[in-house]
């Protein structure tokens, strides 16, 4: 199976991903209702670029995170040339992965316990806020038998 690329939007942050409440004597969390409209986002993503079923089994999943740009950019660039994009608001990588491992399960992988390795990186802003989504599916090496 060839790798999966999505173009999704930016991940809800996870402090908004979960709800915590009361049940009883116990406290419960459970997906907000802003988590399940972001998984409902991605879902439609995936099915519109074909994917039917999720990928069975582990996978890599590697991580474009590219902040809007604002509409300073320019300003901010001939300030500091190398490093312009360090003040643009993002959502941190790690707070993004936790949000995109939750509302792709069951729809690009079974669950984020399959996913083997990740990669991620924050890209300079370009246009619109967006997290490009590489998805490969991991080939199961069977061990080979010492040859004595």
């Amino acid at each position: 199976m060839n790798p999966i690329k999505l173009v999704l939007p930016p991940p809800i942050s996870a402090n908004a991903y979960w709800k915590s409440f009361v049940l009883g004597k116990r406290i419960m969390v459970a997906p907000s209702s802003e988590a399940k409209k972001y998984k409902k986002i991605v879902e439609e993503i995936a099915r519109s670029s074909g994917i039917k079923a999720p990928i069975v089994g582990r996978v890599h999943v590697h991580i474009d995170l590219y902040p809007r740009r604002p509409l300073d950019w320019q300003k901010r660039a001939a300030k500091n040339p190398t490093n312009w994009d360090d003040t643009v608001k993002s959502i941190d990588i790690d707070n993004a992965r936790k949000c995109l491992y939750d509302a792709m399960k069951n729809i690009v992988f079974q669950d984020d316990k399959f996913v083997w390795s990740d990669s991620a990186k924050r890209c300079e802003p370009d246009g619109e806020g967006r997290v490009v989504v590489t998805i490969t599916p991991l080939k199961i090496e069977t061990p080979q038998a010492s040859l004595i």
